[in-house]
């Protein structure tokens, strides 16, 4: 079993409920009082943490504008968008983080942040973060791995446009240089990912692989896979989350919306709560529904040595007469005194 992660007050394992945490992005659209707002209202979700973003286009790219910096993708969200132009319109701007972090604090919520450079490390360290998250998109970039694994806080990573082989170089990356406690996140990068790309099947075999846990950064729309992901092992839960999707925002198309999110909540802890444990028998639970289960009654007056037929005896609810598979065994038998129809038979009329 792999050993439980403790962050702050959210422990993550096997024995505990999914962490479910909110990405806010770039869904605050420029106002802090937006960003404030993304927090109480997925605190009211009972999510157990906001997530960030930690960049500004100046740390992601450079401010040029032919083909190759634009995004060509027909079915993209942001098609023909200018990657420095979309970032500076998607970041979130380094001086709201403290206010973010202090406003998440008091609504009982964790406040963590995915970093894309050296200085966004140091700035989160100030802050005092307690884990951080690796997009899928900078996997790929070791000296942000090793300088994040340096700190030895908890790493979140997510896995989307990987091969095994990427992964693998990340992950030793990390914990070469002092990541003790790792979660890789499955993830599909598109956006919206469907349910068809998504194979949470992958999720106990990248755990076994990595010999960590593993949960889900999910892309698609609505709930079902995030909390089918549950059943095979998912403990951390990550999607993105606006207050309307209709206000518009870089990643509102696949956010989802308050009522939504608490619907994540939810049915993810009760979709931990079923798994349990094999059993098989009848459960304490279950003892007083034993009664609609079928048994053996008299359904005809009968009078003292009468046969018992298929006539004057069937298989009917409640359940408090013999069982139904010694049926063949009474029928041709005799009855020792006399009883009314409704009686429930048992061995000692025979």
């Amino acid at each position: 079993m792999k050993n439980d992660i403790k962050i702050g007050d959210i422990t993550i394992g096997n024995s505990h409920k999914p962490f479910i945490i909110a990405e806010m992005s770039g869904n605050h659209n420029q106002s802090l009082e937006k960003a404030l707002e993304i927090i109480d209202a997925a605190a009211a979700t009972g999510a157990h943490a906001i997530k960030l973003q930690t960049y500004t286009a100046d740390t992601l790219t450079i401010d040029v504008s032919h083909d190759e910096f634009s995004i060509k993708d027909p079915n993209s969200l942001w098609k023909d968008r200018n990657l420095y132009e979309l970032y500076q319109e998607a970041y979130t701007p380094w001086e709201w983080h403290k206010a973010l972090f202090d406003r998440a604090k008091e609504k009982g919520m964790l406040c963590f942040s995915t970093p894309f450079d050296d200085t966004s490390v140091d700035f989160l360290e100030e802050l005092g973060v307690e884990v951080y998250k690796i997009a899928s998109f900078e996997n790929n970039h070791l000296p942000l791995l090793k300088k994040v694994a340096q700190t030895g806080k908890p790493v979140i990573m997510s896995t989307g446009i990987s091969t095994l082989a990427d992964i693998e170089i990340a992950v030793k990356t990390l914990r070469e240089n002092g990541c003790k406690d790792l979660v890789l996140l499955k993830c599909t990068s598109t956006y919206p990912a469907t349910p068809e790309n998504t194979n949470i099947s992958t999720i106990p075999h990248m755990s076994a692989l990595f010999d960590c846990h593993v949960g889900l950064s999910d892309h698609t729309l609505g709930v079902g896979v995030a909390v089918s992901s549950v059943a095979l092992g998912a403990r951390v839960i990550e999607k993105h989350f606006t207050i309307d999707r209709s206000e518009g925002g870089v990643d509102s198309a696949f956010s989802l919306e308050p009522a939504e999110f608490k619907m994540l909540v939810e049915e993810s802890e009760r979709a931990f709560l079923s798994i349990g444990k094999v059993t098989y028998g009848i459960m304490d639970a279950e003892q007083k529904s034993k009664m609609f289960k079928r048994s053996i009654y008299i359904v005809k007056d009968m009078e003292e040595g009468d046969v018992f037929t298929e006539e004057n005896i069937r298989i009917i609810r409640p359940g408090l007469g013999i069982a139904p598979k010694y049926l063949e065994i009474v029928l041709g038998k005799k009855i020792n005194k006399s009883v009314k129809r409704g009686t429930a038979l048992s061995f000692d009329l025979i």
